[in-house]
């Protein structure tokens, strides 16, 4: 049957407006009007909640709507307390608990006295979970705008429609960049399924990938085309991870026999390829908690061992770097005004050049080794600008 909106701000079966349908429809209805249209803010009362009935097709009066309330209380209460009890439900103990003073905070619709009207005051989500859940849709950088707005309609769903917008316009505010590949949430799926080890219900072995790797191109930078001229990647899918908003898929690479991450969103044609997965020694050997501390941000490399001293005001971007693990990481005060880390990295440029933003509050004290090829970098950026 076709669905319409109206102005209740609920969807209603298109065509019942002057019919009679089933009566067993209207407490459903009131909860669902309710919920969408009252918060602490917004309050109704039983002539509004009427109205609304009418348009749907229902006739009602005042107590019968007080009447459908009070179920509604009790169901609510029920599935708070009673859901999960093992000597079943109690349909009496809901009606004492409802209609007992001390259980009216209880209850999740309340009248109130002095406004006079009714609201919804407790959900399973509170606005500020909701908010946050929100929050971290619109922050992921994998998610196309579209999908984000999709998303965040659905968590919405959970707050009365005046809480969902003020969380829509406050989520907006906040300007971040998004992907335009519309198939994100496909790969996710796929690459899931392929390292399932159900699958439909059957057993299934975890198996190949294959997939076009999208970059940008100065020639258009609006427009992603794929690298190796075309040319497929085959991996082994094991983990997917988020760093920074971007979600990552940890795989073996068969060319390289190594492993490797790879932008989801710049994933494209995402397929099966039948293959068994390969490289189990590999992903084993790799302790995923340190991992991206490593690996993010500071691109591939040889894995060292170093020791960094920053001036005391940096460690808090130093623990949001390395972390606090002690089993990994190791802080230490070296004077009144600096201390160390020591922990492994990847060593690369990214990574010197990580440092090199700090100036001189920030210096690699070993091993020699390091230190050297940190200088060597430092002599091939001066060089790029010669004697001025």
């Amino acid at each position: 049957m076709a669905m319409k909106s109206n102005e209740f701000g609920l969807e209603e079966f298109a065509g019942s407006h002057g019919k009679k349908p089933n009566q067993k429809l209207k407490p459903y209805l009131v909860q669902q009007y309710l919920l969408k249209n009252t918060d602490e803010d917004h309050l109704v009362d039983a002539a509004d909640i009427i109205a609304f009935l009418e348009y749907c097709g229902i006739t009602a009066e005042r107590r019968s709507i007080y009447r459908d309330i009070e179920d509604i209380n009790k169901v609510m209460w029920l599935m708070e307390n009673k859901a999960d009890d093992e000597d079943g439900v109690d349909i009496s103990a809901a009606e004492k608990a409802i209609t007992a003073d001390k259980y009216d905070s209880e209850k999740i619709i309340v009248y109130d006295r002095s406004k006079k009207g009714f609201y919804v005051r407790q959900r399973h989500y509170d606005s500020r979970d909701i908010r946050l859940l929100a929050e971290c849709v619109y922050s992921a950088k994998f998610l196309s705008q579209g999908q984000a707005d999709r998303l965040a309609d659905m968590v919405c769903e959970f707050v009365s429609k005046y809480q969902a917008e003020k969380i829509r316009h406050d989520a907006f505010l906040t300007d971040r960049v998004k992907t335009s590949n519309q198939a994100v949430l496909n790969n996710i799926s796929t690459i899931n399924d392929a390292m399932s080890r159900r699958l439909d219900g059957e057993p299934h072995e975890p198996e190949k990938i294959s997939f076009h790797y999208l970059k940008y191109s100065i020639n258009d930078v609006g427009q992603q085309v794929e690298r190796r001229r075309g040319r497929k990647y085959i991996v082994s899918p094991y983990k997917l991870l988020i760093n920074d908003g971007n979600y990552y898929l940890l795989a073996f690479d068969d060319e390289k026999k190594d492993m490797r991450t790879y932008r989801v969103d710049r994933m494209k044609d995402v397929r099966f390829t039948g293959e068994p997965r390969e490289g189990k020694e590999a992903f084993a050997a790799i302790d995923l908690k340190t991992y991206t501390k490593r690996v993010f941000s500071m691109f591939g490399g040889k894995q060292e061992r170093v020791v960094i001293r920053f001036i005391n005001p940096l460690l808090d971007a130093v623990v949001d770097r390395f972390g606090n693990d002690k089993s990994s990481v190791w802080y230490e005060t070296l004077d009144d005004t600096h201390f160390t880390v020591t922990t492994q990295v990847e060593i690369s440029d990214q990574f010197f050049g990580w440092v090199l933003g700090f100036g001189k509050k920030a210096k690699i004290l070993e091993p020699p080794a390091v230190v050297d090829q940190f200088a060597a970098y430092l002599d091939k950026v001066r060089e790029m600008y010669g004697s001025r």
